[in-house]
């Protein structure tokens, strides 16, 4: 990565007198060591005197506008954009009248940035709006399907719904994404059938994965299972060109990963089709957890590295082949048109592949490091980083608030802030004598740089791994410099070549050649998986320690001066807050029909009938708890019969689940805590804690502890942030009122599938 640095240019020696000679002083050089690294730091306007002599200022735009985009999400309700954008156009004319003056530029900037920020936030939020489903329902619906992911026994598709007939009137949503089982339709096909539908579901526990806020930014209005056989229709109305061009493109995706999966066979050929397609439903759980327990799982997602090697193969392939041409080496700029070709052939890869939410990123990503080498530029370096960021931001704000974003940046920021702090302390050594001493020594530079690559790109990822899926691969390094060669060298060069060589017939070797790099990805992922305590868990931790967190990396990677050591007093404070996370005594979810309560142990277990088990799993991941939902010890200390279930605490406190409504008298008398799918009455209030329908129907999920008198109460969904993913507004009893009630013995439907099957539902 050398040459990556930003070198010095001329009149910053001056700017720097001059700025001194304004004030902006540094510590006396009398100064103890120790003493001038404190002063250092802590002087805020040496740093930005600093920062701006280094050009380095520009960095903090993505920072504010990121900055911008989380007080939009964390404000109440629905903020509109254009107070934000007369603040932004605001701020922006200050600076300019005030540009001879640094402090007041810098902070008019930074401020119109975070304005910036959220109008773009608000903007997509009321862009993307669509219906919503605002209650479970079973539905004869019919649609166009758009895209399809089919696996062995079935798979999901999403539809564009044409036709949604109901018993009882609701909300009918554009577009869905349902599960079906038995053979799979087409994309483009017109479908008819019954579904049982649902809203996206909200988080499993309050702060956990939001499906829902995903799906709204999807477009998809509900999800579902197809509850008979999936029958093809004639359409009603003319299939849309998006969507024929959609569905041709999907078609072409499912027409090669059968082609390549069915060559190859076996879970590599299901790796090699996913590398290439981004079709995942043929690879079997068993490849999925011996991945993430390697901690190479992200070689599947196509994203930043598939991007990246892609878009370099088609780079080398273009610029090998303009150079064995004689004559166009010394009179063309082969390297510009090599890039040219990669950011066209990076393109039509992103297209290919499906254009999902991280592949898009990426090939922004990647477009601006191509247009740098056209630009005469660094490609690698933290101004085209900070670009591909801004456009990102601004195109996509939700997606700051996912894994994808946070891993991808911090990966590759830690990655160019260790080049240029190598680049500036290493010196020069001569060459090795011999061809011998100079290859031994390139293979030695080549393996220490994956090496530390590898590190690197752990450590910036692993705060935000913590935090989204509680889990730690301590064995990732490992999995990572095993894997990832055979990925680069072998399997990401086999499907560049594989799908060039597609429309000639000629693909069928090269298909088998990636299967064999396929095949050793897998066994170092089986290999590394068996280490061990190959997989830990962490507890769920709040958004204050990822914030201190991220603030201090990207004060560690982002300036030179000597402020950037505050970075690790700042991760620290994160660490020692994510250390020592609050935990819930009890969870409860949305439909109030199963709770997770501590057991002796201090773990939990589990009480109610049955149990979805996407929202058991996720319980159990936010306590770093390593059980699987089919654990029979997750039943012990609670008991169930026809009318509900029963459990008492090691405190000594009973809580109790009622699912009939002759057995609220009784429970409401005994038990401490009552949770119940049911209006409850008054008297049961006068008791007992009561949680019923109505506080599940603006809160969803919970978390409850114990405060010494009552159970305080931390809702998923605020009461008083109402956002349009949540879908009825908090406070509105319409909805509720329109309701029939139920009659004592029925089961009102579920809003989560309460099956195995139904948690491809929930899935990203």
């Amino acid at each position: 990565m050398a040459g990556t640095r930003e070198q010095p240019t001329a009149g910053r020696g001056a700017r720097a007198a001059a700025l001194a000679g304004a004030g902006w002083r540094t510590p006396d050089a009398g100064s103890g060591a120790l003493q001038r690294s404190v002063l250092a730091a802590l002087d805020l306007k040496a740093a930005v005197a600093s920062e701006a002599d280094n050009r380095r200022l520009f960095l903090w735009l993505p920072v504010a506008i990121g900055i911008g985009i989380a007080f939009h999400f964390q404000a109440d309700g629905t903020p509109t954009a254009w107070p934000p954008m007369a603040l932004f156009c605001a701020a922006g004319l200050a600076a300019w009248r005030l540009r001879g003056n640094l402090w007041w530029f810098v902070g008019l900037i930074a401020l119109a940035a975070v304005a910036l920020g959220f109008a773009a936030a608000a903007w997509r939020v009321a862009g993307v709006a669509a219906p919503i489903l605002d209650r479970p329902a079973f539905l004869r619906i019919a649609g166009f399907v758009e895209t399809v992911d089919a696996g062995p026994a079935g798979g999901r598709m999403v539809l564009h719904l044409t036709l949604a007939e109901s018993a009882t009137p609701v909300t009918k949503p554009q577009r869905l994404r349902v599960t079906f089982r038995g053979p799979p339709p087409r994309a483009g096909d017109h479908v008819i059938g019954q579904a049982r539908l649902m809203p996206p579901p909200q988080p499993a526990y309050p702060g956990g994965y939001d499906f829902a806020r995903d799906a709204y930014f999807l477009g998809l209005g509900a999800v579902g299972r197809w509850t008979g056989p999936v029958s093809i229709s004639a359409p009603t109305q003319v299939t849309p060109f998006c969507l024929r061009t959609r569905a041709a493109i999907d078609n072409a995706r499912t027409d090669l990963t059968n082609r390549i999966a069915g060559l190859i066979g076996g879970q590599s050929g299901a790796l090699s089709a996913a590398l290439v397609t981004g079709k995942r439903g043929l690879l079997d759980d068993a490849a999925n957890d011996a991945m993430r327990a390697a901690g190479i799982y992200h070689i599947v997602s196509i994203s930043g590295l598939h991007m990246v090697l892609a878009a370099g193969v088609f780079f080398w392939l273009a610029r090998a082949s303009l150079a064995l041409i004689p004559g166009v080496a010394e009179t063309r700029p082969i390297k510009k048109w090599a890039a040219l070709f990669a950011m066209a052939g990076a393109t039509a890869y992103c297209i290919f592949s499906g254009s999902e939410v991280a592949t898009e990123r990426s090939l922004i990503m990647t477009l601006v490091m191509l247009g740098a080498i056209l630009a005469d530029r660094p490609a690698l370096s933290m101004r085209n980083l900070a670009i591909s960021a801004i456009v990102v931001l601004l195109r996509e704000p939700e997606t700051m608030l996912g894994p994808s974003f946070q891993m991808s940046f911090a990966a590759v920021a830690g990655m160019i802030a260790a080049n240029d702090w190598w680049q500036a302390r290493r010196g020069t050594r001569p060459e090795p004598a011999g061809w011998g001493g100079i290859a031994l020594r390139k293979m030695w530079l080549a393996v220490a740089a994956s090496l530390a690559t590898t590190l690197i790109a752990s450590f910036a990822t692993a705060p935000f791994a913590a935090y989204h899926f509680q889990r730690l691969n301590p064995y990732g390094l490992i999995g990572n410099a095993l894997a990832v060669p055979f990925v680069s060298l072998v399997v990401m060069p086999a499907a560049v070549a594989g799908t060039l060589l597609l429309p000639f017939g000629l693909d069928g070797p090269v298909w088998k050649l990636m299967g064999l790099g396929s095949t050793q990805v897998l066994e170092v992922a089986r290999y590394v998986a068996g280490f061990q305590g190959s997989v830990r868990g962490l507890r769920a931790f709040g958004v204050e320690a990822l914030v201190l967190l991220s603030l201090g990396f990207v004060v560690l990677v982002i300036p030179r001066a000597p402020i950037r050591v505050l970075g690790l007093a700042l991760i620290g404070a994160g660490i020692a807050i994510a250390a020592n996370p609050p935990r819930p005594g009890l969870l409860i979810d949305r439909e109030g029909r199963h709770i997770a309560f501590r057991g002796t142990d201090g773990r939990f277990a589990l009480l109610g009938k049955g149990g979805a088990r996407f929202t058991t799993e996720r319980w159990l991941q936010s306590d770093g708890d390593l059980r699987k939902a089919a654990d029979p010890a997750l039943r012990i200390g609670s008991r169930c019969d026809p009318l509900g279930c029963v459990a008492r605490l090691p405190e000594g406190r009973a809580v109790a689940i009622v699912l009939e409504i002759d057995a609220l008298e009784e429970d409401c008398r005994l038990a401490k805590l009552v949770v119940t799918p049911f209006a409850a009455p008054d008297f049961c209030r006068k008791t007992a804690q009561v949680i019923d329908r109505t506080t599940l129907a603006f809160s969803a999920s919970l978390a409850l502890t114990w405060d010494g008198n009552r159970y305080a109460i931390t809702p998923a969904r605020p009461a008083d942030r109402w956002k349009p993913w949540f879908g009825r507004p908090a406070g509105s009893q319409i909805a509720l009122q329109n309701e029939q009630p139920m009659p004592p013995g029925t089961d009102p439907p579920a809003s989560a599938p309460q099956d195995d099957d139904g948690a491809d539902i929930l899935q990203p």
